[in-house]
């Protein structure tokens, strides 16, 4: 299956309600002249509106490409096991700060086999212990040559939220919209040791448009 670019609001859905607010906010105080309230409301709807951007991207040609499911810049790549099937695996952490954008898509074409929510802590995601303490949701893809990845959505220290769209025995595309995280968060992948990882440790990379791996 080849990525598709799926339409939609350049704005994700998620945020709608809090600009929404934030907006007949900014337009009382305004009309009761608050002064600094006012600003501080027009500030916070400025940042929502940056923070809950969602481009369309265009996956890469290489039908070989893992793209990455966010925006962000890679904090961890290690050999450990995946925690959804007990699989030796290769798994590349991905962080995301308040000005990238949250909309995760899918890394790779395949199956939802499993998704699991686990709740947790809201440690720094930026920390190694934040995908084993944090609230987090995992999905398990089966590729079509019956190899499975997981990809991760962990919370952060902010984030209170995390959302999946993602349910078992979907067949996701390679870009394919799945969820949202609020407000700074991370999402780890875990890969099989075959994989031929093509980003290190402070790389950055843009959601869908950037290869970390090829398999």
């Amino acid at each position: 299956m080849n990525a598709r670019v799926y339409p939609h609001p350049i704005i994700a859905r998620e945020g709608w309600p809090i600009l929404g607010g934030a907006f007949i906010l900014f337009l009382v105080s305004w009309w009761l002249d608050l002064g600094i309230i006012t600003f501080l409301i027009f500030v916070f709807f400025l940042f929502a509106l940056q923070f809950f951007r969602d481009p369309a991207r265009e996956a890469p040609e290489d039908p070989r490409a893992v793209v990455s499911p966010v925006d962000g810049q890679v904090c961890k790549v290690e050999k450990t096991e995946n925690p959804e099937t007990g699989e030796a695996c290769v798994k590349v952490s991905i962080f995301m700060n308040v000005f990238n954008v949250h909309s995760q898509k899918a890394p790779v074409a395949g199956v939802v086999e499993k998704v699991t929510y686990t709740p947790g802590l809201f440690v720094n995601a930026d920390l190694d212990k934040a995908s084993t303490e944090n609230e987090r949701n995992a999905v398990t893809v089966r590729m079509a040559d019956g190899r499975r990845i997981t990809f991760i959505q962990v919370a952060g220290l902010v984030a209170r939220r995390i959302i999946c769209y993602a349910t078992v025995g979907e067949e996701l595309s390679r870009g394919e919209r799945y969820g949202f995280i609020r407000f700074g968060s991370r999402v780890d992948v875990y890969l099989p040791t075959d994989a031929e990882i093509t980003v290190g440790i402070g790389d950055k990379v843009t959601g869908v448009m950037s290869t970390i791996a090829r398999i």
